[in-house]
């Protein structure tokens, strides 16, 4: 199998932990062209959902991931399914991943999941329910996005206390962003997983904007992987997709080994504002955005090394991207020509000493006395 070793973007930073203590890793070619699709994947996937709210096919809340692809590949390719995943509501790559590296879902496939659901269709991972923010893939350890802003780091910390308490492998991980770490439920999450030493991660996504202000005008201190005070953590580029693998990786092993949590913080950039209804450019200019894609983007980064390397040519790689745009135009096609999630889902999945019927005909709500399921 052929290999590489490549030097890594930035040295890591560390508190109360040694770290990785590399500044190289060596990959073999396979994995490094899977994990590079998967990044592409996530890209292509965020742009057509930024059409499709444009359109108006995706309704309400709508978070995109592009430019921080990185992060969630690389934390995937240093997990597995053992591992539990929690995230806040920008959540569409997760479901990606997880997917296809755990549970074996084609891209394919996958991305009608992701797609329908967010369309509001019945074929989708929620049902058409939960939206953008609320993807879901139970089997595969990912419980989804959640709207309220932290609150997956506590849960998170519920997860790795589960794991403990049921002498499972494994650790779980938390996704939140700089404007999150200031929530006093991570003080709280954090006090009772290093109390515990609890196999848990907690990893933040700092893209230097909480929603659209900037890290110096909302904190005091944003060294976030300090942020933990009695729990180790390292800082790490998040555009070097290498360097978030490696990174996790260490951590993985120090959470597992009973030494309690670790905070990760990623340094990222996300080209798409907070959400649709906001242009990113209102507090930051469009020349730092341009600067960042022509100079540090992780997608541009890992097709570097794959043509330096050997391991693919450029026309290989334009084989591979018109593949997955292919794929992505597939799931769009699907998601819009599916059945729309009938009323009797609102009363789906919930359980209560009462039932509840939908009358199609009549459009009323009917009491019955089954469980509803």
């Amino acid at each position: 199998m052929a290999t590489e070793t490549f030097k890594l973007n930035n040295e890591f930073e560390c508190y109360e932990c040694d770290g990785p203590m590399t500044t190289e890793v060596t990959m073999e070619k396979d994995e490094m062209i899977k994990l590079h699709q998967m990044m592409f994947a996530i890209r292509r996937m965020e742009i057509a959902c930024d059409n499709l709210y444009k359109q108006r096919q995706i309704r309400g809340f709508c978070h995109l991931y592009d430019g921080q692809e990185a992060v969630q590949v690389g934390l995937e390719a240093a997990t597995n399914a053992d591992d539990h995943y929690v995230l806040g509501y920008r959540c569409h790559g997760a479901q990606l991943t997880r997917d296809v590296f755990v549970s074996g879902i084609s891209y394919l496939e996958s991305l009608k999941r992701i797609i329908a659901e967010q369309v509001g269709k019945k074929s989708g991972c929620s049902k058409g329910k939960g939206g953008s923010m609320h993807l879901y893939n139970e089997p595969a350890h990912f419980y989804g996005g959640n709207g309220i802003v932290g609150a997956q780091i506590p849960i998170g910390a519920g997860l790795a206390y589960g794991i403990k308490y049921k002498g499972e492998p494994g650790c779980a991980l938390s996704l939140y962003g700089d404007g999150a770490a200031n929530q006093g439920q991570f003080y709280e999450a954090m006090n009772m997983a290093a109390l515990w030493k609890l196999p848990f991660i907690a990893v933040c996504e700092n893209n230097n904007f909480a929603m659209g202000t900037s890290i110096d005008r909302h904190t005091t201190m944003g060294q976030y992987y300090k942020r933990g005070q009695y729990v180790a953590g390292i800082r790490v580029d998040g555009m070097d997709l290498l360097a978030v693998k490696e990174a996790t990786a260490y951590a993985k092993d120090y959470v597992t080994s009973g030494k309690g949590p670790m905070v990760l913080e990623f340094m990222t950039y996300r080209y798409h504002g907070h959400s649709m209804s906001d242009p990113g450019i209102t507090y930051r200019t469009r020349d730092e955005v341009t600067a960042v894609r022509k100079t540090r983007d992780p997608i541009d980064l890992n097709k570097t090394r794959l043509l330096e390397s050997g391991f693919m040519t450029k026309e290989e790689l334009k084989e591979m991207e018109k593949e997955m745009r292919n794929w992505v135009q597939e799931a769009i096609d699907f998601s819009l020509a599916d059945e729309e999630a009938t009323y009797d889902q609102m009363f789906s999945d919930i359980y209560t000493d009462e039932g509840y019927k939908w009358d199609n005909k009549t459009r009323t709500v009917e009491l019955c006395n089954s469980y509803v399921h």
